[in-house]
């Protein structure tokens, strides 16, 4: 069986364990139905998710012209302390950015590799976690826009990771930890313009990954320079296809690259 597309990140739907879906324009595929099965995936060519052209990909699915040009790529996406909707200043494209940023947004504790801290759209609940593969999570603040939501993350840095080690994050090299106490722990740090919006009382959220196995060294599949890859799909986390042979491939690091999947 063969389908072809443009690479997204996988959509998700949370249940025990989650969901992953490979979304093609005509067409997808229940990625949890491949585990266990031998799956070709071959670099086709580029298709930016901007200008749909042929251009080699730069960043986060797009050529080099419309990533420097298009709003879902400036730099606070990356950066939420950038964020300036709300004082009416435009970036790239002010309604755009209004629309993104004037949004409840939630700043969060996860543990994937270690704890870190994050932000995510209040909608992106836990869409934004099982991405990150942590298997837990926990709301601390939930406010009005994404400017209050990055200033309040730039602040809790300087005492919780704000990164993932993919490998760890991979090999399921975790420990459990309390993210209640975490989250009491940095209550003392959460700027003033923040504190009114701290969550008291809520509980952690269990994530389960669809994974027979971990791999035990894993090596990234650099799909541009291999062309072509065959493996028995045994495991997916985060946005990561895990191989029996301990190869993975992040499919949201390979946006824009249109490939063939041939499934045996």
């Amino acid at each position: 069986m063969n389908y072809q597309g443009v690479l997204t990140k996988m959509e998700t739907e949370f249940s025990q364990p989650i969901q992953y879906y490979l979304v093609f324009e005509n067409d997808f595929i229940n990625m949890n139905q491949l585990l266990n099965k031998n799956i070709t995936i071959q670099f086709v060519k580029y298709q930016c998710l901007n200008c749909g052209l042929n251009e080699p990909i730069y960043r986060q699915g797009f050529d080099k012209q419309c990533f420097f040009e298009v709003p879902q790529a400036a730099d606070w996406i990356m950066r939420p302390e950038l964020s300036k909707a709300h004082i009416g200043v435009e970036d790239r494209d002010l309604e755009f950015e209004k629309r993104a940023q004037l949004q409840p947004h939630i700043v969060y504790l996860a543990n994937s590799s270690n704890v870190k801290v994050g932000v995510t759209r209040k909608g992106q609940v836990p869409t934004r976690w099982i991405d990150q593969g942590a298997h837990e999570a926990i709301e601390i603040v939930e406010v009005p826009n994404r400017y209050l939501a990055g200033v309040t993350e730039v602040a809790l840095k300087d005492y919780v990771a704000d990164k993932t080690n993919w490998r760890k994050m991979l090999k399921n090299d975790i420990e459990d930890v309390s993210l209640i106490e975490w989250r009491e722990r940095l209550k003392q740090y959460i700027p003033g313009e923040a504190k009114a919006y701290f969550i008291e009382d809520n509980e952690e959220t269990q994530l389960e990954f669809p994974v027979y196995r971990y791999p035990e060294k894993p090596k990234s599949l650099n799909l541009k320079k291999t062309l072509e890859y065959s493996g028995k799909l045994v495991g997916v986390k985060g946005q990561y296809l895990i191989f029996e042979d301990d190869t993975v491939f992040n499919v949201r690091a390979n946006e824009g690259l249109v490939v063939k999947i041939t499934i045996d």
